[in-house]
């Protein structure tokens, strides 16, 4: 797969930020259906999509690998 040139700026990086946090909205809104479902298939389903978006934040997290560890934690914190 061709990978294009991410723009890395402070510009990208802050939409990038408002982006992981939505991110991270996402999946407590997956995990809040998790403990209301009992289909298997669903489950199954749930679970995927959560690990997608987490491959996702990785992606993100490797682009501003000179960002400070602190400042990913503290957003998946608040949630």
């Amino acid at each position: 797969m061709d990978e294009k040139e991410e723009d890395k700026s402070e510009e990208s990086f802050q939409k990038h930020l408002v982006f992981y946090q939505k991110l991270n909205d996402t999946i407590l809104g997956i995990e809040s259906e998790i403990k209301n479902t009992s289909d298997e298939k669903l489950l199954k389903h749930l679970k995927e999509r959560i690990e997608a978006i987490d491959l996702d934040k990785t992606r993100i997290r490797k682009l501003f690998p000179h960002i400070d560890e602190n400042v990913w934690n503290a957003l998946d914190k608040k949630n």
